[in-house]
């Protein structure tokens, strides 16, 4: 019986169908979040945001090429890329546990039986294929993301090490944990992620190196473990670039070299430190030395694939995040300077205060002819630290939601013993806990969950425990019942899995110390790392995929234990089929058969569409301002791959403050000309005019923009304010702020048409809305001053209102972005929602834009359902606007497209808020039926939520889902009058009947009649 081929065949079975269920589910084109940047990067080479990835980009390059030059096809290619990258961590994943369970059930020199062969072949396709399904990993698995490939290296490092265990003994063995070495080496180049097996693969080393393990040993061991990844992640991911760094600036600023020659002298010492090292160890025989040279030197070569950032941002791509072209700016990226820091030992809590400013390490850039100072770092020192802060943000949210989850009042200083409380409350209960449970318990839905019992919450479909943990189940609301991620797992791959566990430890501890070593290290010990804030923008269980994986082992295991346990009485061939079959049902078919309705994204185009909108709200040659990844990336790649109005030039406000993006916005891009920006770099480079302050000069009435800007550039001292520190700072005069409007200039270019000449305004006026300016914000004055209207600007719409710096009263809705227009604002207008340029967002919704399958798609994600929000809202006011013009034939229209493309289904509280909307213009549009029969919907889609959080308020004895309830009550409340007033007098009835019930369900948790 050859059981080489047989594990070979077996495991390339699981990969089969590992990698054709993410073919069958994955996304047609571009996702959301990071994969319009990493897809748009990937294809011409450009430099992503930080800290890279660019072995992952020269991979999915690569897949591209299937594409056959079909830009349309590219990102689905890439996609597959995914795909098989996850297929072959299974693969891997299968002969892990294969090799553990060999280990367990073949003793050294004992025949392979029929039914050990079986139960080995068992628990290697359960457990690989319950992690095939699991959530986390099913859903990177099927987009153009690092996770995939990033588990693969992971896979193929764990197994690799199994690998050198199985040979230790051999001649040669060694050159296992060489391989191990340039695969860790190449995954920096992907995903640091695969750094945290070194403590587990420590374990392996030593147990198989020690005959009799000590607990001194072990301790050992485990240090050992932790200075390895150490000196991975600092030694030579970062101090080797920072010692490069310095010696370029010791080279360039000292010698007077050219930049660059202090690295080249850097790396010739370090090679040829490696060299002799290596010789010297070779001649010497000192084989744990010659063992750790050529595994660094290994690892650095590995590593050697971010030399593909600093060859591309030489050459100025469009994409170009951080302009890491030298020494030092590359060293700001790999250090992810951009995101600051977070402290992890000691540090502040959120009410600590600031007492001084101190400065630390000086900040350097890249000048003409030599390094030049771009000022200092710089920390606050605080009146009262704590050990261990988790507790360490003083954003307001987060404070707020600090102190509503741990019930502290304004006074409260946390202690350690808080802090500890918020880790196990907040960030393992909620951000690990509730993530490891979705994988192999259940999920209530795909909202994002922030805490509250109802959304995204994990749920096993047994209704006494369901309701223990989260209140009164008895009547499941739509929001999780019609949710595609309402997936029920009756606990069945959990149990699995904790049977495998406990059976691993109980017949070979050090094994399945490992294996929980591997799990703590890629789940808890990230929890700690990480030190997460509160209200993420978006669900984070993907960090923790590597701790899921070690999971799936002990589910795999399971089979061995079920063989063990359950089937002792009969033969062991007939015990093997039936643990195997068990363990099949209760991990990977009934996680596959759940789950697969909410990772199939085949048919959903909603990234891909809405990007295309965006870009389609504008006229030719403009300049659109975006805020968010989910406004950006995916613009990016409608742009940088398929070709899609490369005219516009996208500016995203919160890159805007950098410098090494002005200057990309100061050059030409795609067909877009450089963007109207006079000033000069000295004048916004890192260190200069980072932030100006407001100080009221007493200037009387408005203040051209103009002058503001040449005010805030001015060299002049009397332009300037003194600071503490003895310097002298630019700052704003007055926040009364106007562009005076050069009427023939604005018809000339088309901005505004030659019949609406009289509504053009002399000047636009407007206030001001901070007190401070950025270098971001004065790029964007400059622009607006020196346009001359030459270029149209907008707004995305799901830009922040903040960020319009005060220009709110001429922003006017064109689809989904909104233009500035130099126009009279109607005196009908009650507030900005109600600037609309009718005719040209008519066009758009009828004409242009597309709709993302978002009525007949299989599976819509939260983003994505976000979005129908967003549509929803485009078709109310367009409607609204129509009628108030008297197009009423043209609102009519609009509808009939609303009901060709929106979907039926609720998807939450915001997609009803526009659906009852959408009843109110179809009254005045005399849809009087229509109209009705959306109320009606509402009203019950109302009535099915608010009764769910009426059961759980009660049953936990506190007011449960607040601002759901507030809205909910509200809305109901709409409808009645809304019903009452045209005359539908039934139907207001029962809407007010259906609210006064409702009220009293929550009367008690408002005894004064509070709301």
């Amino acid at each position: 019986m050859n059981y080489s081929k047989i594990n070979n065949l077996t495991g390339w079975f699981c990969f089969l169908v590992a990698t054709v269920s993410y073919i069958l589910t994955l996304e047609p084109s571009v996702s959301f979040w990071d994969c319009g940047e990493f897809i748009a990067s990937a294809l011409k080479m450009q430099v992503v945001h930080q800290p890279g990835a660019p072995l992952f980009l020269m991979i999915q390059r690569f897949f591209s090429l299937f594409a056959a030059g079909d830009l349309t096809k590219i990102a689905y290619f890439m996609n597959v890329g995914s795909a098989v990258a996850s297929g072959a961590t299974i693969l891997f994943l299968f002969w892990t546990i294969t090799a553990l369970a060999k280990k367990l059930v073949l003793k050294p020199g004992e025949e392979l039986t029929s039914s050990k062969l079986i139960a080995i072949m068992g628990s290697g396709v359960v457990g690989a294929l319950a992690y095939t399904y699991t959530d986390s990993f099913w859903f990177s698995a099927v987009e153009s993301e690092v996770y995939a490939l990033s588990s693969l290296f992971t896979a193929i490092v764990f197994w690799g090490i199994l690998k050198w265990e199985a040979h230790a003994d051999e001649p040669r063995a060694d050159r296992w944990l060489l391989f191990i070495a340039y695969i860790m080496g190449l995954s920096i180049g992907i995903h640091l992620l695969n750094l945290l097996t070194i403590p587990a693969m420590a374990f392996v080393y030593y147990f198989k190196k020690t005959p009799k393990p000590t607990n001194i040993g072990i301790l050992k061991t485990f240090f050992v473990g932790i200075l390895i990844l150490a000196f991975v992640q600092y030694g030579i991911i970062q101090y080797v670039v920072s010692f490069g760094a310095y010696f370029d600036l010791f080279f360039v600023n000292t010698l007077g070299l050219g930049f660059g020659t202090g690295v080249l002298f850097f790396a010739i010492l370090l090679i040829g430190g490696l060299v002799l090292g290596i010789r010297y160890s070779i001649k010497h025989q000192k084989k744990v030395l010659n063992l750790a040279l050529l595994s660094t030197a290994l690892i650095i070569f590995g590593y050697g694939s971010f030399a593909m950032i600093i060859i591309r941002a030489k050459a100025n791509v469009n994409l170009n995040n951080s302009d890491p072209d030298n020494a030092f700016s590359f060293l700001g990226y790999l250090n992810r300077e951009q995101y600051g820091d977070r402290p992890l030992l000691f540090g502040p809590n959120y009410n600590s205060q600031k007492v001084n400013l101190t400065e630390g390490k000086t900040l350097y850039r890249k000048g003409a002819d030599k390094y030049e100072v771009a000022g200092k770092k710089t920390d606050y020192e605080y009146d009262k630290v704590t050990p261990f802060p988790r507790m360490y943000s003083d954003d307001d949210r987060h404070v707020a939601y600090y102190k509503d989850m741990m019930g502290f009042d304004d006074t409260h200083f946390p202690s350690l013993f808080d802090n500890i409380g918020f880790l196990f409350k907040y960030q393992i209960g909620n951000m690990y806990m509730r993530y490891f449970m979705w994988n192999f318990v259940g999920r209530q839905n795909d909202d994002q969950g922030q805490g509250s019992l109802y959304e995204g919450q994990w749920l096993s479909g047994i209704k006494p425990i369901d309701a223990m943990m989260l209140g009164n189940q008895s009547h499941l609301p739509p929001s999780i019942v019609d949710s595609n991620a309402y997936n029920r797992f009756f606990f069945l791959p959990l149990i699995l899995g904790l049977i495998g566990a406990v059976w691993h430890f109980k017949r070979n501890q050090k094994d399945a110390g490992i294996v929980g070593l591997l799990f703590f290290f890629t789940g808890i010990a990230i929890v700690l790392y990480l030190n997460q804030k509160p209200l993420e923008p978006r669900e984070r269980d993907y960090a923790y995929a590597g701790s899921f994986y070690a999971f799936a082992i002990w589910i795999g295991l399971g089979v061995l234990a079920l063989q063990d346990w359950l089937f002792k009485k009969i033969t062991p061939k007939n015990g093997a089929i039936a643990a195997t079959a068990i363990g099949l049902l209760c991990a990977p078919v009934i996680m596959a058969e759940q789950g697969w309705d909410d990772h199939n994204r085949s048919t959903k185009m909603v990234a891909h569409d809405i990007a295309v909108d965006y870009l389609q709200s504008c006229a030719p040659n403009a300049i659109l301002f975006t805020y968010g990844d989910n406004d950006t990336y995916p613009l990016w790649y409608a742009q940088e791959v398929e070709n899609i109005r490369p005219d516009i030039r996208l500016v995203n406000l919160s890159l805007f403050d950098t410098d090494w993006y002005i200057n990309g916005m100061r050059r030409k891009q795609n067909e877009s000309a450089p963007l109207p920006i006079t000033m000069k770099e000295s004048q916004y480079v890192q260190g200069v005019r980072d932030v100006m302050y407001y100080q009221d000069a007493n200037i009387a009435g408005p203040v051209e923009l103009k002058d503001i800007v040449d005010i805030l550039l001015s060299d002049n001292d009397e332009d300037k304010v003194p600071l503490q520190n003895g310097t002298k700072e630019n700052f704003i005069p007055t926040k009364n702020f106007k562009l005076t409007v050069n009427p023939a200039e604005v018809i000339s270019t088309g901005t505004v048409g030659a019949a609406e000449a009289g509504k053009i305004v002399p000047a636009l006026e407007w206030k001001y809305n901070k007190g401070y300016v950025t270098k971001g914000t004065l790029a964007m004055f400059d622009i607006l001053a020196h346009n001359q209207w030459k270029r149209p600007i907008y707004f995305a719409s799901t830009v922040p209102s903040e960020q319009f710096n005060g220009l709110d009263n001429y922003l006017y809705t064109e689809g989904l972005a909104m233009r500035l227009l130099p126009l009279k604002a109607d005196s009908a207008a009650s507030s900005r929602q109600d600037l609309v340029n009718t005719p040209i967002l008519y066009n758009n919704i009828m004409n242009k834009f597309k709709w993302g399958n978002i009525k007949t798609a299989t599976y819509l994600d939260q983003q994505s359902s976000d979005d129908v929000s967003i549509f929803a809202n485009l078709f109310n006011t367009s409607v609204s606007s129509l009628i108030k013009e008297g197009k009423i034939d043209e609102a009519k229209k609009i509808v009939e497209k609303y009901y060709q493309v929106m979907p039926d289904r609720f998807y939450g509280m915001r997609s009803m808020m526009g659906t009852y909307f959408m009843a109110e213009n179809l009254y005045i549009l005399g849809e009087t039926a229509r109209a009705n029969a959306l109320i009606e919907k509402s009203a019950t889609y109302i009535q099915k939520e608010l009764t769910y959080l009426a059961d759980v308020s009660e049953s936990k004895s506190r007011f449960v889902g607040g601002q759901n309830v507030q809205l909910g009550m509200s809305f109901l409340n709409q409808m009645a009058h809304t019903a009452e007033q045209h005359k539908q007098t039934k139907l207001s009835q029962n809407l007010k009947n259906q609210f006064s019930a409702l009220e009293s369900r929550f009367a008690p948790f408002f005894p004064q009649g509070g709301n």
